[in-house]
């Protein structure tokens, strides 16, 4: 966030949300991308997912989650409910929420408290895709998940994760016991990783091969 007066330009998506995790430096101009948002929706794609008119209930509201809205929200996305602790950032996630509304005006975007619980099943029940963009599932919390009631995974639904370690969260864990298919964060990362590869170097980073090599 704090490098954002000191770049020339920045690309829509890290417009929206106001922060950047790649600087490319194009003759003497200095852009500003996020590379996090597409790494997400490259990762869906790699196991056969598109966000494009889909409804999407995304948990958490800051950091990559944020990230994660505003570039599915760019590449189609009908719908996507917010689901954020409603406490002392709510305020900034609302005001992200409707940056992301304005740059991407044909995705629904709304924004719920996370502890009502009713309408976060009733959102679920009717989503294509269920998005964890917190740290729940991370260190310390590798025992925890957003997700109590097992009940409202079912097969046709699609899980994912922005944990990485573990590679396998409980939410993925018990997502894929029910059906599910699942997509974890160690692919949005490798991904994330690979698209800022490409733009400084302009070749393809081998995200299956690395991947490989880090569970070797």
């Amino acid at each position: 966030n704090a490098v954002i007066p000191f770049l020339d330009e920045l690309t829509p998506a890290a417009a929206a949300i106001q922060a950047v995790n790649t600087i490319v430096n194009e003759d003497g101009r200095l852009i500003g991308h996020n590379t996090d948002g597409c790494g997400y929706t490259q990762n869906l794609r790699r196991n056969g997912v598109e966000v494009a008119g889909k409804k999407i209930v995304l948990l958490g509201g800051g950091g990559a989650a944020s990230a994660i809205a505003i570039q599915a929200a760019l590449e189609g996305a009908a719908e996507i409910a917010v689901f954020n602790l409603k406490d002392s950032f709510w305020p900034r996630i609302e005001q992200g929420m409707r940056a992301i509304s304005e740059a991407a005006p044909s995705c629904a975007i709304s924004l719920h408290d996370l502890n009502d619980r009713e309408k976060l099943r009733t959102a679920i029940e009717r989503c294509d895709i269920l998005s964890n963009g917190t740290r729940v599932g991370m260190a310390p919390y590798e025992d925890q998940s957003n997700i109590q009631d097992l009940s409202w995974f079912r097969p046709d639904l699609v899980v994912t994760d922005v944990v990485y370690a573990p590679p396998t969260t409980k939410m993925l864990r018990e997502a894929r016991a029910a059906g599910c298919k699942t997509c974890d964060g160690l692919g949005m990362l490798l991904c994330q990783g690979a698209a800022a590869f490409r733009l400084y170097s302009g070749q393809e980073m081998p995200v299956e091969e690395i991947r490989a090599l880090l569970y070797a």
